[in-house]
């Protein structure tokens, strides 16, 4: 009787495991594609040709905490695009993203060179994670007048892609387009992998690379390694702001009996005031003995 092992599949949404499907060279052409099918989507003409700015090589080790997985591409006409996974929410993300927009925007430039020479950067974030208070999985940022939507320049691009946004989404029979390559990325089960690749049939190439990765036992050590890492983070990311959330709040509330006693002697003060100048006596001796101002005491008269 033959054995049949069952290997269980590695999930794609991790970032070194992504980098590895997606930003290797040999596998350049799934990055185009799906690329494609996110502008088309967003109402973008298609690529190309791309060439990789950071590919994947054994350099990228999961091991290694400051390993920076993400994707970094430019197009024949000289566009930057950055593609970066985030399997656990490190909150202020819409800070987190300009920032390493506005770094690979300004670090195309040498010093002297003309901003002319400066081309558009395209970030696309994929998210583990909803971030955005709408339903759309999908959602695009630009530069824009806020009245008119007159474009300011189109320089900037931001894309989000929040996998938990799919939750309620089938799979698209006979329909291809971005959504089965989420679905894939979010971990569609692997009987459904054949609608999918029927759907898009540039899927299949990234499908057979997570088959072999899965049973790469080397792979499976550094997915491993790299999820443990990831799992870790979060947790010390969650743990300091709940501890922050604790502090804030029993700060706040010692700041509250701070101002309230201080109101309360206050208040006292002002019905000692108020006592005094019903005896007749004078506006100087009031002063001294409630602790008001002048002002405040002649005011207290009217």
């Amino acid at each position: 009787m033959e054995l049949i092992l069952v290997v269980e599949m590695l999930d794609p949404r991790n970032d070194f495991l992504f980098k590895r499907i997606f930003g290797s060279e040999e596998n350049r052409d799934v990055l185009l594609t799906f690329l494609n099918r996110t502008f088309e989507e967003a109402g973008k003409p298609p690529l190309t040709e791309i060439v990789l700015l950071n590919p994947y090589t054994d350099k990228d080790a999961p091991r290694d905490k400051q390993s920076i997985l993400d994707i970094r591409a430019r197009t024949s006409e000289g566009q930057l695009i950055n593609v970066e996974m985030q399997l656990f929410n490190k909150y202020d993300m819409d800070k987190r993203t300009l920032f390493y927009w506005s770094k690979q925007y300004a670090g195309q430039l040498y010093e002297g060179q003309s901003y002319k020479l400066l081309r558009k950067c395209v970030t696309i974030n994929i998210l583990n994670y909803s971030f955005l208070p709408n339903s759309r999985y999908h959602n695009v940022f630009h530069l824009a007048e806020d009245r008119t939507g007159i474009p300011f320049s189109d320089d900037m691009e931001l894309h989000f892609l929040e996998l938990p946004k799919l939750d309620e989404h089938e799979i698209p029979a006979g329909s291809g387009g971005l959504v089965n390559w989420l679905l894939f990325l979010k971990g569609s089960n692997p009987s459904q992998w054949e609608v999918l690749a029927m759907n898009e049939p540039g899927l299949k190439k990234a499908m057979t690379t997570l088959e072999f990765l899965s049973q790469d036992k080397e792979a499976r050590l550094q997915y491993e390694a790299r999820q443990k890492y990831l799992h870790d983070e979060a947790s010390m990311i969650e743990g300091a702001r709940e501890e922050g959330l604790k502090l804030g709040k029993a700060e706040g509330k010692a700041e509250g009996k701070a101002e309230g006693k201080v109101e309360g002697e206050r208040q006292k003060a002002i019905e000692i005031a108020r006592n005094m100048l019903n005896m007749g006596l004078e506006i100087e001796v009031i002063v001294k003995a409630s602790g008001l101002s002048e002002s405040e005491v002649r005011s207290l008269k009217v």
